[in-house]
């Protein structure tokens, strides 16, 4: 194997070793509490355009069956970055009660909501109003 290949090799290995490639958000089958049972999703209320500054501030658990229609009025339009548990779904809208734009966030991490669209201009960070989590 020519030097070339091996060093692109090692760097690729590095690369995909590196704890952050998901920035400091939890992966999702980690979304446990310490005593074994289930957490649905975890909400967060910053996030950066660096991915290692996500997912940190406050943070909001959510147990399997989660039906909020009027988040916490310190959470209303707040969360910025979210993580949702495998074999979970989560489900927000942009307006108290479950009224206005909705979107479905499956198993997986999503740092940025800033990247997730919400309508023609708008995105769903600073845009979630109520929700629902669950897990099958």
């Amino acid at each position: 194997m020519s030097p070339l290949r091996l060093l692109l090799l090692a760097l690729a290995l590095a690369l995909a070793a590196v704890p952050c490639a998901q920035g400091a958000c939890p992966a999702s089958a980690d979304l446990k509490h310490s005593n074994g049972t289930r957490t649905c999703a975890k909400l967060y209320d910053k996030s950066d355009p660096y991915y290692e500054n996500c997912c940190r501030g406050a943070e909001l658990s959510l147990e399997p069956g989660a039906d909020l229609p009027y988040l916490p009025s310190n959470w209303a339009n707040t969360v910025s970055s979210l993580v949702v548990a495998p074999r979970c779904e989560l489900t927000v809208w942009s307006r108290q009660g479950k009224a206005g734009k909705t979107r479905k966030f499956s198993a997986g991490t999503y740092p940025r909501l800033e990247e997730y669209r919400r309508g023609v201009l708008g995105n769903w960070s600073n845009a979630i109003s109520a929700l629902y989590c669950r897990c099958s």
